[in-house]
């Protein structure tokens, strides 16, 4: 390819037959590395700071049909130019799976400078492939203060692995074809073209795509010209802003859009032809621009592009990603059909459309500066994305959602002793699948809840301002944790707030340690402490500040609404006003504002559980939820009794609420795991069955099967009732969804079956029924064209007792032409929560853990849901030893992003085995004991 080319027919011709001389694949491995030395920089993962990229212009030509040896490739050259601000005689720049043509002065990269400067010539050049580098040795140093130019022309393949530059496809009106997309972050920018690619090495790009005539391509700024060759297009697009490597988006496709204009910013939906045609990019067209006033508004800053492109792609190993100014998504994250689309689904695209917008600003305009913060990143994007949902759906009480799925959800996995700190040292956060490992529950959802906490501390409107402040002395920069905290400081001073100590000071404590506390409150003394709450305690564990915590306080009692809130300082603090006499009770963490969990003495837990029986509304509705949750916790740590803790559940006949059920049901999923396969699992079944009956008898008379609720979160408890009473065995609701199944197996092209229900009546029907159910699913499945149907009857497979298509269905995960990469691992965890398929699941695992870790590798397969999903179960002295020889067995080969996820499901393993030891005789018994009213149908 020539190295300077103008715009016009003849050169595209002219890329076209150069980069056309392609060899088959096994020339992209046959580099041969010279010069390796354990001591030198290309055997360190980090970049040296010698040099530092200005711009990138880089030309991609995907191939959308294969070569002679069926291989998808795509070739590009790219220069980089950058400046030395340190002397040196070597180049470090990352590389990985790519084959580089070797230019006239027989090496990888030909270096240039400005204004005729001249240059050192290139000594020697290879690729360090553990590493990931493409080194350049030089015969002199550059200087400090110049700016140099690399060029260099490549070769990569376009596979399906879902990583760097890759390839989806699909079938449209019965036609194959082919996406050419991307997914750069972390570390796969690299994959694509080589580059800086660390978060501080920011950038811009300008960016050409080459791609067949009548393709569409894409990227983070907007196309500014298109040039048709002979068999091809030229697409240019307009140069970044200043961002990190792996916020680039690339994207060639046969895909339409739907289009409006929000002010100034261009707002795009792109799909398949035909979900577009279907209507069904409209619902994420319609609330995207609320989201982004709202943002500009709350962060007192413009969006700062032209354009919001937002895509759904049929494969995607995340469920998004926030690409500047082209963010995508998977399928069932973005689309949305008002007709069999659940309410589910469209509270995902609303949540996941404004978490990755949240992104704009926070992430994208202002990145951490390594990957050992990812927590701010992504908990600061999960707390507003609530925020920004509540604002395009005011009516669905966003906002209270964030206690069910982000604080409660990430205590469970914050309680072990395996857990880790939300912020680790940069220097233990270096290699590529330990950056991915810090992408869990812990920096996603403990970082919502601590960021949440600070709000609430704050206020708001001072959290804001300190938000905006930072945002816009650091723009198009890179941060440390630390400089967020310095600007909250400073409105905390501008507002004049006297707080305990300053917010580095406390939210340090939050974020250096693991874990969180636990606050016992005794009523009868006023007496509060603070205590290191683990499901199992560890004596050994260590922490800087010897796990104690500053904790704000918001507490009520049962005269007064709301107490002012207060500060625990300490691990103990005498005469704090929480003294009760007579039948007065205390209740604290109001609305969970706090990432703590809350235990009385004995007394005040009898006067609370006294008031759920009486009147529960007059506890605050959160609350509610969380007596379930910290009483169920709380047990399980050997604090209080199981049967305590079951009490809690008592009152629910009288609840119609969704937050306080879905704790309750989350919480029971632990006993159902513990003791379904033990002879506890009939009393439970018929207490749970005579618990939910009212609720189901409820929604009957309210809304019947054919209509559903006006209320979001009622919509979702009517799901709960019919779930419950289903797979408790309640007869009407089991022969209610096995007839709404039949009727749609009798008319396969009119489903009757109401969207917000289908998960639930396709799981109890097939689990009811047998092959000609399951395969009537798989088919719907396979024709299904909206990808959350298809999510539905997925899942609803999985629901089968027969362990033959159980197993048949694991083996179609190791089938992309099956099932996709992208969906393979949910299918395993599902089937693993199948009492029949727990076992299944796990002997598949262990026989294919090295194919999957492998051949698959990381951009296929979540291996740390995969270890969670498939030893939730555990709970015998056998699976332990199986897990410990699982370990032994598959060490050489390793576990990648999987490691921290196996050594939990040991320590979760072990402790699951001594809490049925100890709980398993009482909690048969106060089930048995139960006399709960019977409900019958009218």
């Amino acid at each position: 390819m020539a190295k300077c080319c103008r715009v016009s027919k003849w050169c595209v011709i002219g890329v076209v037959v150069a980069l056309g001389a392609v060899a088959t694949i096994a020339a992209l491995w046959t580099i041969t590395l010279t010069g390796n030395d354990t001591t030198t920089p290309w055997t360190s993962y980090r970049l040296p700071t010698t040099l530092v990229p200005l711009q990138y212009t880089v030309t991609l030509w995907p191939r959308l049909t294969p070569d002679p040896n069926d291989l998808y490739l795509f070739t590009g050259n790219s220069t980089v130019e950058f400046e030395c601000v340190e002397e040196t005689d070597l180049i470090l720049i990352h590389s990985n799976k790519l084959n580089y043509d070797v230019l006239h002065n027989k090496h990888f990269g030909l270096l240039s400078a400005q204004d005729g400067v001249l240059v050192p010539g290139v000594r020697s050049s290879w690729l360090e492939r553990t590493t990931q580098y493409l080194v350049l040795q030089l015969n002199g140093m550059l200087v400090s203060g110049q700016r140099y130019r690399l060029y260099t022309e490549f070769t990569g393949e376009l596979a399906d692995d879902l990583a760097g530059f890759y390839r989806s496809e699909y079938v449209e009106d019965g036609l194959r074809k082919i996406v050419a997309t991307s997914q750069m972050h972390p570390t796969h920018a690299r994959k694509t073209f080589p580059c800086f690619d660390e978060p501080a090495m920011k950038a811009v790009f300008h960016i050409t795509l080459i791609h067949p005539r009548g393709t569409t391509a894409l990227s983070n700024g907007l196309e500014t010209s298109h040039i048709d060759g002979v068999d091809v297009t030229r697409t240019t697009f307009e140069p970044t802003k200043k961002m990190s490597s792996y916020l680039l988006a690339l994207v060639v496709c046969d895909y339409s859009n739907r289009t409006t204009q929000q002010g100034d910013t261009l707002i795009r939906i792109w799909a398949r032809r035909k979900a577009i045609e279907e209507g069904q990019g409209d619902y994420a067209l319609n609330v995207t621009g609320p989201i982004l006033d709202f943002f500009q508004e709350y962060y007192n800053i413009t969006y700062p592009l032209s354009k919001s492109d937002q895509i759904a792609l049929p494969d995607f190993y995340f469920g998004a990603m926030e690409n500047w100014g082209l963010v995508t998504y998977r399928e069932t994250n973005l689309l949305y059909d008002p007709l069999t689309s659940s309410s589910g689904n469209r509270e995902t695209a609303v949540k996941m459309i404004a978490h990755e917008l949240a992104h704009m600003w926070f992430g994208n305009l202002v990145t951490l500066r390594w990957w050992n913060e990812v927590w701010l990143n992504e908990g600061f994007a999960s707390y507003v994305a609530y925020l920004g949902a509540d604002k395009a759906e005011p009516s669905w009480s966003m906002k209270d959602l964030i206690v069910l799925d982000d604080i409660h959800r990430v205590f469970a996995v914050d309680a072990l002793a395996s857990s880790h700190p939300l912020s680790s040292f940069e220097d233990s956060i270096v290699l590529p699948h330990k950056i991915v490992e810090q992408f869990d529950a812990i920096s996603y959802s403990k970082g919502a809840a601590v960021l949440r906490m600070l709000s609430d501390m704050l206020s708001e409107k001072m959290f804001v301002q300190g938000l905006s402040s930072y945002l816009n002395h650091f723009a198009y920069g890179n941060t440390v944790g630390k400089d967020l905290w310095e600007h909250l400081q400073m409105a905390v001073q501008l507002n004049k707030v006297v707080l305990p100590a300053t917010v580095e000071d406390i939210m340090n404590r939050w974020v250096l340690q693991m874990g969180f506390p636990v606050v016992t409150i005794d009523t009868t003394t006023g007496t509060v402490s603070q205590k290191h709450f683990l499901l199992s305690p560890e004596p050994d564990l260590k922490s800087p500040y010897n796990y104690e915590w500053l904790i704000p306080i918001r507490w009520m009692n049962s005269k007064e609404v709301q107490k002012d809130p207060w500060w625990l300082l300490h691990n103990r603090a005498e005469n704090t006003g929480m003294k009760t006499t007579g039948d007065e009770w205390v209740l604290a963490n109001v609305n969970v504002t706090g990432y703590y969990r809350v235990h009385y003495d004995r007394g005040n837990w009898d006067k609370l559980l006294g008031q759920l029986r009486a009147d529960h509304r007059v506890i605050p509705l959160i609350n509610r939820a969380q007596l379930v949750d910290d009483a169920f916790n709380l047990a399980r740590a050997n604090i209080v009794p199981s049967t305590q803790a079951l009490q809690t559940t008592v009152y629910l006949s009288a609840e119609r609420e969704y937050i306080p059920w879905q704790s309750a049901l989350d919480n029971m999923q632990y006993y159902y795991l513990m003791l379904d396969r033990t002879d506890v699992y009939g009393p439970m079944q018929d207490y749970m069955r005579n618990l939910v009956t009212p609720l189901y008898l409820y929604f009957n008379a309210t809304s019947g099967w054919t209509d559903v609720p006006e209320g979001h979160m009622d919509q979702y408890n009517q799901v709960n009732a019919v779930h419950m009473a289903c797979s408790t065995g309640l007869e009407e609701c089991q022969n209610l969804t096995t007839s709404l199944f039949r009727q749609w197996m009798d008319n396969a092209t009119h489903n009757m079956i109401h969207a917000n229900l289908r998960s639930v009546v396709y799981c109890s029907a097939v689990a009811a029924g047998g092959a000609k159910e399951w395969e009537f699913g798989w088919s719907q499945f396979k024709n299904a064209t909206l990808a959350s149907e298809a999510s539905k009857l997925m899942s609803a497979l999985t629901c089968t007792r027969d362990k033959k298509l159980l197993e048949k269905f694991l083996s179609y995960t190791l089938q992309p032409t099956m099932i996709r990469k992208q969906d393979a691992t949910a299918v395993i965890t599902s089937i693993a929560s199948n009492r029949e398929g727990q076992g299944l699941a796990w002997d598949f695992v262990r026989d294919n853990w090295n194919y999957m870790f492998t051949q698959y590798g990381v951009g296929s397969f979540n291996f740390a849901a995969l270890i969670s999903g498939v030893t939730a179960r555990f709970s015998t002295a056998a699976e332990l030893q199986q897990l410990v020889e699982f370990r032994g067995k598959n060490s050489a080969a390793g576990f990648g992003s999987a490691e921290l996820a196996l050594e939990q499901a040991l320590e979760r393993t072990e402790a699951n085995i001594l809490w049925l030891q100890q709980n398993k005789h009482n909690v048969l018994q106060w089930f048995t004991n139960q006399t709960l009213p019977h409900y019958h149908m009218v």
